[in-house]
């Protein structure tokens, strides 16, 4: 890491989060100067044209790729078309303890006088919440599942490769192609299409005014600028902004620019659930790389620099302020931007290049939070790819994060890709698998398994408030056998996704209607050609995503039932239901039985792995059969962020022996403390589940330093990776720390600034962490081969 790098890393990571609020306030006058005399769609084009028209812009001093979603580092702009802040949020924002967002006077003026007026119940948050059914806000409040889009908009998401293929203006042709061949005559749609691809074109104008206020600017500072180094830097950046973002890029430093030009209008135009990516990046800016070698245009330390460059860029875009259960779902403001290293070429050949060990390096060396990067590990990737990931992932700070490349492809094939769209495809935001370019694969929310378990333990009846929530299936102590238990649970789970799903058949309208994402539809494929929004089935493909939570937890409650109540009588149902209201206190006996003397998901245990099985397969049949609003159908994931905190802070104790409020399991992973059989007992209960029905699972592992010590603890990890991924497991990352370190960091969170872990599909500092998950970490089992 050079000067450069260190100085604009000390500024990305020492810099104070803050509230920016001059995207609302253009937001709002654009909405003042248009609503009403445009379609929607070009309102929404319109709004994101005057913001970068007027927005505040700046090139700090050292700055290579150039470009802010607010007026610097550390930034976050509010989006009150999505979610309306009250006065008391802004006022928690600023005065919460762990990542709080600065928030000026003016800033409340603006928001009380401005903003609240005119956004307070006009908001899709406001929409979603009068269009829910009693049912679906009890179930949501009780925290039987989540609803992402509550305040954020569709996302997790990656654009087509074309971007690095054609300019802005390139696009615009194509639209206006596309308008000239609209059917008048027999479409009943043309006029709608019309409207969408006017937008469409709109939005090409805003992202060509902004690289051109950035050229300008660079241009600028270059005619005052004394020192000829630095001169001579704003004159590239200025020749860059010439070309990109109208043009198509010329060279790998364009390419880059490129990208973070395009980054920035998407999560600008609408927060996409935090989450934008560019997917192959290796594979994308290879051939530039090549090119600018041999012209002798680039060195390969050059590269390594424009890329820590945009590193610090990524770092510097926290994700938009979170209130209320949104926050608690997922408790952390990386934005989740994923860059996929590795894998295969889209005619199936080993996708790694120059630019993948220059990624590595440049994530060895950075050591930030975000970009979340992984790798993904083809049977045909090179055994040197792997084990660099490897010594990086043993160094403690949880990334990368490793991917199965065969799984992802298969996954995308069982859910109707061609083969082709399916090896372009990856994993972005946490584990989530894509079609990159050709869909629209949108998070719904998480679902609480083991929570409706315990409702149907109690007859639907809610422990922690009291309330009918669920379906009356009967007392549990008159259950004769564990099928008769299964049946109601069964019912259980078919009764909440029937809530679940109709709400987010509302939610996907809302957005179809209301928020239209007209530059996002320019970057994934067909949305032209249909004059479709990408929120209204635009994309090739349309899948809606419903993640399951609390696999551990679940297989080792019903593990627990059907060992100790039915199958040997160690305690009746009566016994343990007596046990679980009371915390297990007075019934420290039944606690030990299921705690230390039960059949454990995560040891090769047949017994449980195929009671997980036999829940896992229920869920994702149930869940993957049902259509959605815009062509397609729904999918599962299997993992938590941080819900799995959140999902258990709202149950009492589990059959498991797991005690009142501590958190659920967390993606795939066993339970905390279960897995005594080794990790390749885990590995191998992990794969019993069919991973290729998933859209991506997540598993975590914790390995102490020195497990992996050596030449001999790099192909340790390299062989345990590559054994999971023969199973087709799909994703598998780590924690290298000691525990003793962990309870350290906890006392004294200022002498550990910088200690990074992996919490789930993405990593975070240990002391940002609430405490009820820097505890779950703590008590992982810590592994050894």
């Amino acid at each position: 890491m050079n000067e450069r790098i260190r100085r604009l890393r000390k500024i990305s990571t020492t810099t104070q989060p803050h509230i920016y609020i001059e995207r609302a306030v253009l937001e709002t006058e654009a909405y003042k100067m248009y609503e009403g005399s445009v379609s929607v769609p070009e309102l929404r084009a319109l709004v994101l044209k005057h913001f970068f028209t007027n927005k505040t812009i700046s090139i700090d001093d050292g700055e290579l790729i150039v470009g802010e979603k607010g007026d610097g580092p550390q930034s976050a702009p509010t989006f009150p078309e999505l979610c309306c802040h009250t006065l008391e949020d802004m006022h928690n924002m600023n005065d919460r303890k762990i990542v709080n967002f600065s928030v000026t006077e003016e800033d409340l003026k603006i928001q009380e006088e401005m903003i609240i007026p005119f956004w307070e119940n006009r908001s899709t948050r406001h929409k979603i919440l009068n269009s829910m059914t009693d049912e679906w806000k009890e179930a949501y409040a009780a925290g039987i599942f989540t609803e992402f889009m509550e305040q954020r908009g569709p996302g997790h998401t990656v654009g087509s490769e074309n971007i690095f293929k054609q300019g802005y203006l390139d696009y615009q042709n194509e639209i206006k192609e596309a308008i000239a061949n609209l059917d008048f005559m027999n479409d009943p749609e043309a006029l709608e299409k019309k409207n969408q691809l006017n937008a469409m074109s709109i939005c090409c104008d805003a992202i060509m005014i902004l690289g051109k206020r950035y050229g300008d600017l660079a241009r600028k500072m270059a005619a005052e600028c004394t020192d000829e180094q630095r001169k001579k830097e704003l004159l590239q950046i200025a020749a860059n902004c010439d070309v990109v973002p109208a043009h198509k890029p010329q060279t790998y430093y364009q390419a880059i620019q490129h990208y973070w030009f395009t980054h920035l209008a998407v999560t600008t135009e609408l927060n996409p659930w935090d989450a934008y990516s560019p997917g192959h990046f290796d594979q994308h800016l290879g051939p530039f790389y090549a090119k600018d070698v041999e012209d002798g245009v680039i060195t390969r330390d050059e590269a390594l620099e424009l890329m820590e460059c945009l590193w610090v860029k990524f770092y510097n875009q926290p994700a938009p302020p979170k209130v209320g259960i949104t926050l608690k779902e997922s408790s952390t403001y990386t934005d989740f931007a994923n860059i996929n290293t590795g894998g295969v070429t889209p005619d199936g050949k080993d996708g790694v290049n120059d630019v993948s060990y220059i990624i590595l390096d440049c994530m060895d060396e950075m050591r930030l939070v975000q970009p979340n990067s992984n790798v993904q590990i083809s049977r045909k990737n090179p055994q040197k790819f792997l084990k660099r990931a490897c010594e990086i992932a043993r160094e403690g700070w949880g990334q990368p994060c490793f991917y199965n490349t065969e799984a992802i492809i298969q996954e995308l094939m069982n859910a109707g890709k061609t083969l082709e769209d399916a090896r372009k495809g990856g994993s972005s935001g946490c584990v989530e698998t894509g079609a990159f370019g050709n869909e629209a694969y949108i998070l719904q929310g998480y679902f609480n398994l083991p929570k409706i378990f315990e409702l149907t333990l109690f007859n639907g009846v809610d422990q922690m408030t009291g309330k009918q929530l669920g379906l009356q299936t009967g007392d549990a102590r008159d259950f004769k056998t564990f099928d008769e238990l299964w049946d109601a649970y069964t019912k259980q789970i078919n009764y909440f996704l029937d809530i679940k799903v109709r709400g987010s058949n509302v939610i996907e309208q809302i957005f179809a209607k209301y928020m239209p994402v007209p530059f996002l539809s320019i970057l994934t494929n067909d949305c032209i050609a249909k004059g479709r929004d990408y929120n209204a089935g635009g994309a090739r493909y349309n899948t809606s995503v419903i993640q399951g939570v609390g696999t551990g937890t679940i297989s080792d409650c019903l593990s627990a039932v059907k060992y100790n109540v039915y199958d040997h009588k160690k305690f009746t149902m009566a016994e343990l239901l007596d046990a679980l209201k009371a915390n297990f206190v007075g019934y420290e006996s039944i606690r030990n039985l299921v705690l230390n003397k039960t059949p454990k998901y995560g040891n090769d245990d047949d017994y449980a792995d195929e009671l997980m099985q036999k829940v896992f397969n229920y869920y994702v049949d149930n869940v993957s059969a049902r259509p959605n609003m815009r062509g397609g159908s729904y999918r599962v994931d299997m993992l938590p962020t941080t819900c799995h905190v959140y999902f258990g802070s709202v149950m009492i104790a589990s059959a498991n022996g797991r005690l009142a409020e501590k958190p659920v399991s967390e993606g795939i992973s066993p339970e905390k403390g279960a897995d005594v059989n080794g990790p390749t007992a885990v590995i191998k209960s992990c794969a019993k589940m069919d991973h290729l029905k998933t859209g991506g699972t997540l598993l975590n592992q914790k390995f102490t330093p020195d497990v992996l010590e050596g030449e001999e603890g790099i192909d340790n990890l390299a062989n345990y990776v590559r054994a999971y991924f023969n199973m087709d497991g799909h994703h598998v990352q780590f924690n290298v720390v000691n525990r003793e370190l962990l309870l350290e960091a906890q006392k004294n969170p200022e002498e550990y600034k910088d200690l990074i872990v992996r919490v789930a599909g993405y990593s975070d500092h240990f002391r940002n962490l609430d405490k009820p998950l820097q505890d779950e970490i703590i008590e992982r089992t810590e592994q050894s081969f």
